[in-house]
């Protein structure tokens, strides 16, 4: 009964520890970091905020579940509205590359997705991980600094969101 008790309180310590990772925050310089893209090309990060006037960097645990799906196709149906505001819309899992460009190819998704299978990038953000996957989240760059985090990542309205903020600005 101890040993059981003891891996359980290892395992939740484990949790704890990942799952309440110290994210980036607003004003923080965005991470810059690279990961390979569903065309299996590695992208770096710095390049992409240089290129965009905004970089939205969205991280999501698993492609083509539920709620990463909803999130993604939140942001491919207003990806023209993105677009015209200058934002660069990057998706990041921990799945492989065929899985990310399946799950690209399945929704239509117009945007890059990095499998980011070392979590290089997860690590960079400071993005929570639970039984190996990374928590939702959202961070909008500007001129190579975060101007927008969402902590908890929304599903349905990731897009309603980023357009909200921008609209305010």
């Amino acid at each position: 009964m101890k040993r059981i008790l003891a891996v359980v309180g290892i395992t939740l310590a484990m949790l704890a520890s990942s799952a309440f990772a110290n994210p980036v925050k607003v004003g923080d310089p965005a991470p810059a970091a690279s990961a390979l893209s569903d065309t299996g090309e590695r992208v770096d990060l710095a390049e992409v905020y240089a290129k965009n006037k905004y970089t939205l960097v969205y991280f999501y645990p698993k492609a083509d579940t539920p709620g990463c799906t909803a999130q993604g196709c939140s942001l491919r149906d207003a990806y023209e509205q993105l677009t015209e505001l200058g934002v660069a819309v990057v998706g990041v899992s921990t799945d492989s590359v065929k899985a990310q460009a399946d799950f690209k190819a399945k929704h239509n998704l117009p945007f890059t997705l990095l499998a980011d299978t070392d979590a290089a990038v997860v690590k960079a953000f400071g993005v929570g991980r639970v039984f190996g996957f990374s928590s939702r989240q959202a961070y909008l760059i500007r001129e190579g600094k975060v101007v927008y985090a969402d902590h908890k990542g929304s599903t349905r309205q990731q897009a309603d969101d980023v357009l909200k903020f921008l609209a305010a600005k």
